[in-house]
């Protein structure tokens, strides 16, 4: 293994001017500069990142656990959080949850035990049990991102209960009076919050409505609309409450041979990137995942820099609203609060 040593009786200086060239704690001459990058060029010298770790007491990472393995939209929030992490000098180490209490505590050890500087994570139904209060003990700057819960730690999440109350009343003014609702794994804020959303509108608008537990899951999805709309006189519309349910759904009523949005109307939350490449697209609430992860990974570096207030702090990032064609509406259609909306090219 080529050593810093090395480098520097290739370049005629001392170790420390290596170190200083490569860390840049010292301004060093430009010759002098110049040869010490020729040898490391040369030699192939990489430095020990374990070692000026713990020499700094930082590692340059962020862990992230979340369950992303099978739902495209943390895929999609792994995917901003890297790039934002990235940009600010931080790599990113992942551990899938799984959204199981035994397999989050494990994932938070394991990216612990890797000594990150902080921590996002989006947290199953019993965090709060186990896995929180062992970030808490250990003192690791933590983020809380897509979903609340009851802890001391910053949180970022999307509006969840508006959003899923326009979808309603934007099918109930289209005229239906029997929508069901597709709601995600309960406990979650967000299945909370959604499931809210869809409940308030159905009590101001009088409107016969139903709640079908998808449990966040494609198949579980798929079996609850089946059986709520293979008899005579089912609703008339469907609210999804994510993506992964949505698969389900439009599944179920084709197997169904129901049509979207003929004899059933559709709309969701979420907006994935096939959403307007089925045939109908579908309406749908969109989230702004990039200003998501920007704003959590902005939050846990505030943390580390000590600028954040000492009170722990909840945002939430407004999703926009998706006018396409499976909630069967020919164009622009108005709501009581005199909101306009328009179709998206």
């Amino acid at each position: 293994m080529v050593t810093m040593a090395d480098v520097a009786r290739l370049a005629g200086v001392n170790a420390s001017t290596v170190s200083h060239v490569l860390n840049g704690t010292r301004t060093v001459s430009g010759p002098t500069r110049e040869a010490v990058l020729d040898a490391v060029a040369r030699t192939g010298y990489r430095q020990n990142t374990l070692a000026r770790s713990l020499a700094r007491s930082s590692t340059t990472t962020l862990g992230l656990a979340s369950r992303f393995v099978s739902n495209p939209h943390f895929a999609d929030l792994v995917t901003s959080i890297e790039s934002t992490a990235r940009r600010a000098g931080y790599s990113l180490v992942l551990a899938d949850t799984h959204d199981d209490p035994a397999q989050e505590l494990r994932a938070v050890h394991e990216l612990a035990d890797r000594r990150v500087d902080g921590l996002l994570l989006a947290p199953s139904v019993h965090a709060v049990d186990e896995a929180l209060p062992f970030l808490a003990r250990a003192g690791i700057p933590t983020v809380l991102l897509d979903r609340f819960a009851d802890c001391v730690f910053d949180q970022v999440a999307p509006e969840n209960t508006d959003a899923t109350a326009l979808l309603t009343a934007h099918l109930a003014d289209a005229g239906h009076t029997s929508v069901a609702f597709v709601a995600g794994l309960a406990g979650l804020s967000s299945t909370s919050e959604r499931t809210a959303g869809f409940h308030r509108v159905v009590r101001e608008r009088g409107l016969d409505g139903v709640v079908l537990d998808g449990r966040s899951e494609t198949p579980v999805a798929e079996a609850a609309v089946l059986s709520a709309f293979a008899s005579p006189g089912h609703p008339t519309a469907v609210v999804v409450g994510n993506n992964s349910m949505t698969v389900g759904a439009l599944r179920a009523l084709r197997t169904l041979r129901l049509r979207i949005p003929d004899d059933v109307a559709l709309v969701c939350y979420d907006d994935p990137e096939w959403a307007d490449l089925v045939d109908p697209p579908l309406t749908a609430i969109h989230q702004d995942v990039p200003a998501m992860a920007t704003r959590a990974v902005t939050m846990i570096l505030e943390r580390l820099a000590g600028t954040a207030p000492a009170a722990p702090r909840r945002e939430r990032i407004r999703p926009t609203f998706r006018h396409r064609a499976s909630c069967g509406c020919a164009g622009p259609v108005r709501h009581d609060r005199g909101e306009l909306l328009t179709p998206v090219p």
